[in-house]
């Protein structure tokens, strides 16, 4: 079985002591390390519990058993604070569990942020050598490479400088063309190709697909980003508060990660709360409520319009106003928008009740989200924002033309058909 397998975790756990280093005497710390290499349960440390906050300690990590097979291509993904950046620590040996089993078969090549491994007055070449000297590669094996290393790198005229004068993506093309070309079964990846150009992000995606499929490789890969999480990965777990809470395919890891199995998808909706963040501050003209038409739950067949009841206060004079409905996948990748005409004004302490619709011709089967936006035209010839919510709500469209639609590959419209000339 451990043949098949490039990583397996059993049991894993991690606590921190909240602003504290170490256990706070040296008698402690000693008991805590004599534990570890005895593989014994810490004295000071305690785990019988599932709760994540425990008076003075956090459980970054509550027991995490997963298994990752060779040539296996795994996203992980989750909000901040979730533990994956732990998990990729301990897996990378950079600090030890409090509780658990890591097996890992093979050699380990990590970036966890950008220029880990570097050292600043160390030119790239001879930082090239130094990493591959710690995954026991040879310099006849390093030489045998570095050609390679600096191509893809883009960075051939600043080899030889000492990397503290790097800009920040020029650390990233350095540090993963090392990561992607020196001898090693398995690469870590934590969200560090959002530092580098468009470019060189798909570049570093094409050369992961290629290690995982062709060389064998396993690669993990953290990221914010859903879509290179769809173009990179086969497999995906969803980390909450130091647990794994999903762990399937892509699609599935995607939708309970932005929380969009929700039950029923309601139809009323209190908007007097949540605001964009550039107008937390003031907002002229207040969306209150919202209620959507005639349905039972927000779900629509293709070519349904969309009708929708909004409730408006304006907390200030305003002489008109528009309103904007901005359609957006469920990764927030931007469909479209339907805008309507201008509106009368408001005086300050009015309330107004509009019924409004939109039709979406085009948008294939999906969960979608709408972000609203009122504004109001101003005398420069552009327009100042009132008020604006995200999401006002997310609705489900269902298709009856029989076509599996792979929005992946095909996008999220569905253009009128082909015309046949001759």
């Amino acid at each position: 079985m451990s043949e098949q397998l490039a990583i397996k975790i059993q049991g894993l756990k991690k606590q921190y002591r909240l602003g504290q280093i170490g256990g706070g005497t040296l008698t402690a710390d000693l008991q805590s390390w004599w534990a570890r290499v005895r593989h014994k349960e810490d004295p000071n440390s305690k785990i019988g519990t599932d709760q994540r906050l425990i008076g003075q300690t956090f459980m970054a990590l509550n027991g995490i058993d997963l298994e990752v097979k060779k040539g296996e291509a795994l996203g992980i993904i989750g909000g901040n604070g979730a533990g994956k950046s732990t998990m990729l620590k301990i897996l990378s040996r950079i600090t030890a569990p409090t509780e658990g089993a890591v097996d890992i078969y093979g050699r380990i090549t990590s970036m966890l942020e950008v220029g880990t491994g570097f050292s600043g007055e160390m030119t790239g070449r001879e930082n090239v050598y130094m990493n591959g000297a710690i995954l026991g590669m040879t310099k006849a094996e390093i030489d045998a490479k570095m050609e390679d290393i600096i191509e893809f790198s883009e960075v051939r005229e600043f080899i030889d400088t000492p990397v503290k004068r790097y800009s920040s993506g020029m650390y990233v093309k350095l540090a993963f063309s090392v990561a992607a070309h020196l001898d090693s079964e398995i690469m870590i990846m934590d969200e560090v190709l959002a530092v580098g150009d468009m470019a060189f992000q798909q570049k570093c995606l094409d050369k992961m697909r290629d290690a995982a499929t062709v060389q064998g490789k396993t690669v993990l890969y953290v990221s914010h980003n859903m879509n290179t999480i769809r173009k990179l990965c086969d497999r995906c777990i969803v980390l909450d508060q130091g647990r794994i809470i999903f762990d399937g395919d892509v699609d599935g890891a995607i939708s309970v990660y932005l929380g969009k199995k929700d039950n029923g998808r309601p139809v009323e909706f209190d908007l007097s709360k949540e605001r964009m963040s550039h107008l937390s501050k003031r907002v002229s003209a207040k969306m209150m409520h919202l209620s959507l038409l005639n349905k039972e739950s927000a779900v629509y067949q293709h070519g349904e319009a969309i009708r929708f009841r909004l409730t408006v206060k304006a907390n200030e004079d305003i002489p008109n106003f528009n309103l904007r409905a901005e359609v957006r996948t469920k990764d927030d990748l931007s469909v479209g928008a339907a805008m309507c005409p201008t509106q009368e004004g408001m005086k300050a302490g009015e309330v107004k009740e509009y019924v409004m619709s939109f039709n979406t011709p085009g948008l294939v089967q999906g969960f979608y989200k709408c972000l609203f936006v009122i504004y109001g035209n101003n005398p420069y010839g552009g327009y100042t924002d009132y008020d604006a919510i995200w999401p006002a709500f997310c609705f489900e469209l269902e298709s009856d033309e029989g076509i599996n639609w792979n929005s992946h590959h095909w996008g999220s419209i569905s253009f009128p058909e082909l015309v046949v000339e001759s």
